[in-house]
């Protein structure tokens, strides 16, 4: 499905039906962060709300730390999730032409 086909209001609510079934599962993470920083951690995603998603990843030493991001910024692919093992984007068909 092309992005160009819907509304983005319904790419958003798709995007936000498909992380909700990957709650509680590992992924990995990879975020611009701007100025040329990219972080890359994996970690569990653990809550799904209807602006926003919250992945908690492991900083050091059994420490850990919440970072929400808005579907928008996976949408603009400033956040990519991909699955640990296979390596794909949780969301191939957002970016199918």
């Amino acid at each position: 499905m092309a992005t160009t086909d819907i509304s983005q209001t319904e790419v958003m609510n798709k995007i936000k039906n498909d992380l909700e079934g990957h709650v509680g599962g590992k992924m990995r993470l990879k975020a611009n962060m701007g100025r040329c920083k990219i972080i890359e951690k994996e970690g569990v995603l653990e809550e799904v709300h209807p602006n926003l998603f919250i992945i908690k990843v492991e900083e050091e030493k059994n420490r850990y730390r919440r970072i929400s991001y808005s579907y928008v910024d996976v949408l603009t692919r400033s956040v990519e999730l991909t699955h640990i093992r296979s390596k794909k984007n949780i969301f191939p068909w957002l970016f199918t032409k």
